[in-house]
């Protein structure tokens, strides 16, 4: 069974950001309504264009999405 894409995501958080990805985690973990348990790309990327503003561009998610889909699958 495949993680889901939050848990996947959370392996890039850090204290003091150092890219775009580990802030999106940082936001991610503090977005208390974030879809934790989603693995479905249409589910996060219509979550995150609707409440995800931290997210300045859509392309940093759709980075992590691909990386997700190679190591999870």
């Amino acid at each position: 069974m495949r993680k889901s894409f939050y848990h996947f995501l959370m392996k890039y958080r850090h204290p003091a950001p150092m890219d775009e990805i580990s802030q999106f985690a940082n936001d991610a973990y503090l977005d208390h309504t974030f879809p934790k348990t989603a693995d479905d790309y249409h589910e996060l990327s219509s979550y995150l264009e609707l409440n995800g503003p931290y997210l300045e561009s859509m392309s940093v998610f759709d980075e992590v999405w691909h990386q997700y889909i190679s190591t999870e699958s």
